[in-house]
């Protein structure tokens, strides 16, 4: 998300940089630029005016115009503005009651929008942060969703309650939060059925669950993809029901984000949680400062961060370290840092993530196709093979390429690199000024 919106910005600020003084009229060019591109991602209008008079009135005073560089100035006014458009400072967090006690979280939204597989991602994440789980399938319209949900919940490890037979919402959930009550679950998620539109029937219906269950979270789920009539249908499940919090999903897709840069605004609600990708663990949380900077070209460093700690554990690291200062890592411990960094996502998110990446590096420039042989390069050698490449001659190689489908040159390349990594790592290891210097790369 964010693509076309994030190279005009970064377009914007890139030319502003530049300059050693900026005029008014510069000023004024560069917020109309914005306005352009805020209007051409499906914002909100009425947000648009705002941010754009806002920025305005505080990038033509003297502390701009005058400031020995004015770009960077003007960059942080823009960064500021859009976080305070995201949502600023706000706590994105849940508001659930202690592991003594049980929380309910209630999921609401339109047909289509991924509250079941919302569910069964946040009752994961949740489950990972230690807490116990239930789900409640509680959308008794959708064919299958039952089934859909009680798939998803074996997926994640977590129990999802139903009553077979049962056609009232409202009985479902009150009882699920009795039976969760029993079992000392601690946090119960409530999926309901959506429409494909709204209706009466459809809010009487959540409104009677919200009366029974009593949620400490009302999240509304929309899909990024339906821009400006989420913020629309959100208004509305704000005024009947009341919601907490948004849960933002497909925010992987090709889409122009208005939903994300209106809802805080129009709603007064926080985006709490974002769908990133299909898998059970793609849901994080939504965090304004970060994705200002995504928008601005600026990067995420912090979430790649984040991102690499989930796949590296401690241990790992530490095992890594170990081998890197004594000269002994090999190329099984190669292959397995190829397969954790496609463990932490698809490309583009990583490049999405990297500062002054985005619009200058391209999936090609990763070489992930020569990545891909280079694992297969490695699987098709020997265990004994992996741990010492020194022994690999000319019969190995010329077996190895043909068991991994590529050719003895291919083989040559990836021994070649792998000894001049190793070199790299050795001279990082014992070299505490090119340490800092790399850390300070990334902004650390």
């Amino acid at each position: 998300m964010f693509d076309s919106i994030a190279g005009k910005f970064t377009g914007i600020m890139r030319t502003l940089s530049g300059k050693g003084k900026i005029s008014e009229k510069n000023v004024r060019d560069a917020v109309e630029e914005i306005k352009e591109a805020l209007l051409d991602a499906d914002v909100n209008l009425r947000v648009v005016r705002r941010f754009v008079n806002s920025t305005l009135d505080e990038a033509l005073g003297e502390k701009v115009l005058s400031s020995v560089d004015p770009g960077q100035q003007f960059t942080k006014i823009v960064y500021d503005k859009m976080v305070e458009l995201l949502g600023g400072s706000e706590s994105t967090s849940l508001n659930l009651k202690g592991k003594d006690a049980t929380s309910v979280i209630l999921l609401m939204g339109l047909q289509g929008s991924g509250k079941t597989t919302a569910a069964h991602k946040l009752a994961y994440k949740l489950k990972k942060d230690g807490r116990k789980v239930m789900l409640v399938a509680a959308d008794l319209v959708r064919p299958a969703a039952i089934t859909q949900l009680q798939v998803l919940g074996e997926k994640a490890g977590v129990p999802v309650f139903t009553i077979p037979g049962e056609k009232d919402p409202a009985k479902v959930a009150e009882a699920a939060i009795s039976r969760a009550k029993h079992d000392l679950i601690d946090t119960v998620i409530i999926d309901t059925s959506g429409r494909m539109h709204l209706d009466e029937a459809l809010m009487e219906e959540i409104q009677r669950v919200a009366k029974v269950s009593r949620p400490d979270e009302t999240l509304f789920v929309a899909d990024a993809m339906t821009g400006q009539s989420a913020v629309d249908i959100a208004k509305e499940f704000e005024e009947k029901v009341g919601i907490s919090g948004v849960i933002l999903t497909k925010f992987d897709s090709d889409t122009r984000g208005g939903a994300a840069l209106s809802l805080r605004s129009v709603v007064g609600k926080p985006i709490k949680f974002i769908g990133t990708g299909e898998k059970m663990e793609d849901l994080e949380v939504f965090h304004p400062e970060r994705i200002a900077t995504r928008i601005l070209g600026m990067g995420d460093i912090v979430s790649l961060v984040e991102k690499a700690q989930e796949q590296f554990d401690a241990a790992e690291a530490e095992r890594l370290q170990k081998k890197m200062e004594k000269n002994t890592f090999d190329l099984q411990d190669y292959l397995d840092q190829l397969e954790n960094l496609k463990k932490m996502g698809s490309a583009d998110k990583l490049i999405e993530m990297i500062p002054g990446a985005k619009g200058n590096i391209s999936e090609e420039d990763l070489h992930l196709e020569e990545l891909e042989r280079e694992k297969a390069i490695i699987r098709s050698m020997t265990r004994f093979e992996r741990g010492n490449y020194r022994i690999i001659g000319p019969s190995r190689r010329k077996r190895i390429a043909k068991g991994s489908g590529t050719s003895v040159a291919e083989v040559n390349r990836l021994i070649k690199k792998f000894e001049k990594t190793r070199l790299m790592m050795k001279k990082v290891m014992t070299n505490k000024k090119l340490q800092a210097a790399m850390l300070k790369q990334f902004g650390m």
